[in-house]
């Protein structure tokens, strides 16, 4: 009869992947970026490979001021970005400002008078309402992309359903408001994916920078490709002969890839989610899921008495109540000191664990959370593959990397059996500030505006 750790090893092994399991995902990942890219097989690819518009990075020329608007949930931030030449690094100012539920759900029109509003308050307040300046504008909700300057929102998300935007260009929009107020002007030079300003915000630092990851509640990547291989780009082509790719990698797995990796736990996070079905991959990796799945585990091994005495708690069998935080907090604990895994679990009502329990409590978060880092580290690695540089830096952005203690180490490892490439992993600070003012101004330089 097999022993408990026996037992326990046989529930943890589906999250454990060797080489070839992840040289296997690595290729699967790669038939469908090439499937994505393709104008014959694109309306059939999970991975949809949206082209940005985006056609360079920092090279540290760029310079000036610039403006950068930033919307993405019930607070939106207008910052002042100042950039020097030859500079590592810019200098910005921000503020935040609350949406109120009202305009959140009224019309579009007061939407944006509203955010007009709130940008002629931070203009007036840094003394700078005189002087026109390029905007950059983090707009992160579902587009269609038809330009740089020219993004239609497909539906709102998050809580927003103000009339009369979706279908349009919220540019265009954005710029009637700031009409007409008509106490300011400023030139909008480009809607930015989050992604692809975690990519850029990293740009000034390293000129190397051509891929952008977040790992946090949800999970993406974004990265430079040839415009030759980009047989669904509709804009310009000539030099510079390259454009960021948004690949939207969440959603891979959702035609079956992945099926045979799935564990009984992926499939039942599944099953209760509202999106049913899709972003397969960003739920076997993201934050919004880890803390979910440790739970469950836990729960398969009390009905099998090898935790717990056999135990559970009401928390324990409640859906959310294992944060993502806890992986972090449990795996950071020093050894030999059981204290902070042991509050956690009195705090679900396990008031009867044990010190063995929190050894196992630990094996289960490592066993999901280096299934994460190993999956999101093939993906990179099917990236920088298909880029076929000698060197490479990855801005990464999201409260996982960021947060887990051994999130950005495992990464490094893992890249670094599955590619024979440099590369640097960068946290990426404000990517949706930061960046968005960087592919604004680099944008200027390319149209000889800076």
């Amino acid at each position: 009869m097999a022993s408990k750790e026996e037992k326990i090893d046989l529930i943890l092994r589906p999250f454990r992947y060797d080489n070839d399991t992840l040289q296997d995902i690595l290729g699967r990942l790669h038939k469908e970026m090439e499937k994505g890219l393709k104008k014959e097989t694109n309306p059939d690819a999970t991975v949809k490979m949206l082209a940005t518009y985006v056609r360079a990075v920092p090279d540290g020329t760029e310079s000036g001021d610039f403006l950068a608007l930033d919307l993405g949930g019930s607070n939106f931030r207008v910052l002042h970005v100042h950039i020097e030449k030859g500079a590592k690094d810019v200098r910005l100012q921000s503020d935040s400002y609350a949406i109120p539920e009202s305009i959140m759900t009224g019309s579009g029109e007061q939407l944006f008078d509203y955010i007009a509003d709130c940008m002629a308050k931070f203009l007036e307040k840094i003394g700078m309402k005189e002087k026109k300046m390029a905007l950059g504008f983090t707009f992160s909700f579902p587009c269609k992309q038809r330009g740089l300057d020219c993004a239609s929102l497909i539906k709102w998300t998050k809580g927003f359903s103000a009339a009369g935007v979706e279908g349009e260009d919220v540019v265009r929009l954005l710029r009637d408001a700031i009409k007409r107020r008509g106490d300011f002007d400023t030139d909008v030079v480009a809607v930015v994916n989050d992604t692809v300003g975690t990519m850029m915000a990293c740009g000034l630092a390293d000129h190397d920078c051509l891929i952008g990851l977040i790992v946090g509640t949800g999970s993406n990547a974004c990265y430079m490709e040839k415009l030759d291989n980009v047989e669904i780009w509709e804009g310009e082509r000539g030099e510079p002969n390259q454009v960021v790719v948004n690949m939207e990698w969440g959603a891979f797995g959702e035609d079956g890839a992945l099926d045979d990796l799935r564990t009984p736990y992926d499939r039942e996070i599944d099953e209760h989610s509202i999106n049913r079905g899709q972003q397969i991959y960003e739920k076997m990796i993201s934050g919004m899921y880890m803390g979910e799945l440790v739970r469950l585990v836990l729960l398969e091994m009390t009905k099998q008495m090898l935790v717990f005495g056999g135990r559970t708690s009401t928390d324990l069998e409640t859906r959310g109540t294992f944060q993502t935080k806890y992986v972090s907090e449990i795996e950071e604990e020093p050894i030999g000191d059981k204290n902070p895994t042991m509050k956690i679990l009195h705090s679900l009502g396990l008031k009867h664990a044990t010190e063995t329990d929190c050894e196992t409590v630990k094996e289960v978060c490592r066993a999901v959370s280096t299934r994460a880092a190993h999956l999101v580290s093939a993906g990179i690695s099917a990236i920088v593959n298909k880029m076929g540089r000698e060197r490479v830096a990855v801005g990464v952005d999201g409260s996982v990397y960021k947060y887990h203690p051994h999130f950005k180490e495992l990464m490094t490892q893992t890249i670094d059996k599955l590619t024979h490439c440099d590369v640097k992993l960068m946290l990426s600070e404000d990517g949706s500030g930061k960046g968005a003012a960087l592919v604004t101004a680099v944008a200027c330089r390319l149209a000889g505006k800076s």
